[in-house]
């Protein structure tokens, strides 16, 4: 059986920690950042982890 390709997409949004969590970048920091308080500006900058029942499935397209 053939080794499963990485998928790039996934690759490009998902990181691995150190100790094998996944973390992903938060939504809404793009654009119209203006009308966005400075607190919730901060927050949407940090990484967050992938829920529980989304890790299988990342991992899979991550080929893990």
């Amino acid at each position: 059986m053939p080794k499963m390709k990485t998928d790039k997409g996934a690759a490009a949004r998902f990181k691995v920690t150190g100790s094998g969590r996944i973390v992903r970048r938060k939504r809404n920091r793009k654009h119209l950042m203006e009308k966005k308080s400075s607190t919730r500006a901060r927050r949407l900058g940090r990484m967050s982890e992938v829920a529980p029942s989304d890790t299988r499935a990342v991992k899979r397209l991550l080929g893990m």
